[in-house]
């Protein structure tokens, strides 16, 4: 940010003959990122600027800058000069200063550390693609889940990988919450005007969180939609998260909803049993936990959705593995996911379906879809006897797993229950798979 942006967003809300009285003559002498330093033509100029109008220089420095940066007056006489600027590369006239607005970011949600699977390639490919300027994503991008999911990492992971490749890029990251309440700040204070300025004219990234929680917020609701167009009729990139998809928003007014649709609109689901495992085995290692294969398989089947509370988990796991000497024992692992998801979760022919994908080395999409290959098939088969055998759902809801009719889950038992009886290595195969069952 330049001291020229402050002296415009200041000429639009104090108007042109206070602008020319009492700021105009004013000289910025030192301009860092925690203090502004300006030079006042004398010590009665200074002291009825301070009285008068020093309240709403300090709050439009605030806001274009996004940080706690201080004003502070001085006579021109005793003006400090700025220190002399460390040696590095100039920017030329014509490129804007850049002044990025991000929240707090967490180291590790970077794209690196994103563990990809069939349930969210989309949403990742598509923030790549954003960040790149690819046209095949559009200016705006919307990723909708539930809880701990991975949107936060993903947009943590675009604004890590802003600021590090493409730092002329002006980004600007909040939460929707956050937007709302600067908002209503500024038409407290009746600075609109500038409010207006910082998201419409210095930003070239916008990122905001948990959309959803503008429900029911018409003015708020409005004035992002405003934002929205403007920032997408200019080329600039916008990504939206949220907790359910735009048609499924309540209390959001039909002009934003379809301005948020516009773009791509992607789901992060639940992560399969795959993903699961490698996102234990790559947590274990950051806490530094040596965990064998068997926990990392049990950890990863009982623990479902929320990745959050694999992370809960681990860190329970090595907190206790600390206290009995660092080893990790199995009767240990199952009170710590009793603590977290409960009892031992009852079996059902999904969660066989995924432990089958992993065994057979076939993606759970496959066995759901109409291929008939033996590759695909037998491992299908194997699915709908051993949901047949471990759970007590009928033969139509084993099949509706699986996108197969009741005929078809009786004809794969038939099948399997054949081979079990006179192919050896299918037997002692379906042992095998059926003392895991038991253990879950």
């Amino acid at each position: 940010m330049a001291w020229e942006q402050v002296q415009k967003a200041l000429k639009d809300h104090l108007g042109d003959s206070i602008y020319n009285l009492w700021i105009d003559p004013l000289e910025c002498v030192s301009y860092r990122a925690d203090e502004v330093r300006l030079a006042c033509p004398d010590r009665f100029y200074r002291a009825h600027l301070d009285r008068n109008h020093l309240a709403t220089v300090q709050q439009i420095v605030t806001e274009l800058s996004g940080n706690d940066c201080k004003v502070i007056l001085c006579d021109k006489e005793t003006a400090i000069l700025p220190a002399a600027q460390p040696k590095g590369q100039l920017r030329l006239p014509h490129i804007p200063e850049r002044k990025s607005v991000v929240r707090a970011l967490h180291p590790r949600y970077t794209f690196d550390a994103f563990m990809l699977g069939e349930s969210n390639l989309l949403a990742q490919s598509a923030c790549k693609s954003m960040i790149n300027g690819d046209d095949t994503v559009g200016s705006c991008l919307y990723i909708n889940s539930s809880t701990g999911l991975g949107k936060s990492h993903l947009t943590h992971a675009v604004a890590h990988a802003l600021l590090a490749d493409s730092p002329q890029t002006r980004l600007r990251y909040v939460t929707a919450q956050q937007f709302a309440s600067e908002m209503v700040r500024s038409i407290q204070s009746r600075s609109m005007d500038t409010f207006k300025s910082v998201y419409h004219d210095h930003c070239d990234f916008l990122l905001v969180e948990d959309i959803h929680s503008l429900q029911g917020k018409k003015k708020t609701q409005e004035e992002m939609n405003e934002l929205l167009d403007a920032l997408i009729k200019s080329g600039k990139r916008v990504i939206l998260t949220a907790n359910n998809a735009p048609r499924d928003l309540k209390g959001i007014d039909n002009e934003f909803r379809s301005r948020m649709g516009a773009g791509l609109v992607t789901t992060i689901q639940a992560p399969d049993l795959a993903t699961r495992y490698r996102i234990v085995e790559h947590k274990a290692v950051q806490s530094g936990l040596n965990l064998e294969e068997d926990v990392i398989s049990y950890i990863s089947q009982q623990i479902q959705g929320d990745v959050r509370r694999i992370e809960s988990a681990l860190l329970s796991l090595s907190a206790k593995a600390t206290l009995a000497g660092g080893a990790v024992e199995m009767d240990m692992v199952r009170d710590v996911v009793a603590e977290i998801v409960g009892l031992s979760t009852n079996l059902t022919t999904t969660l066989i379906g995924e432990i089958i994908s992993r065994e057979f080395n076939v993606s759970y999409k496959d066995l759901q879809s109409r291929s008939r290959k033996k590759v695909i098939s037998f491992p299908r088969q194997v699915a709908m006897y051993l949901g047949r055998k471990h759970t007590e759902e009928s033969l139509g809801e084993i099949g509706k797993v699986f996108n197969r009719n009741h005929a078809t889950v009786l004809h794969a038992v038939k099948v399997v229950s054949e081979l079990c009886r006179c192919d050896t290595s299918v037997r002692r195969q379906m042992e095998i798979l059926d003392r895991k069952m038991a253990e879950m």
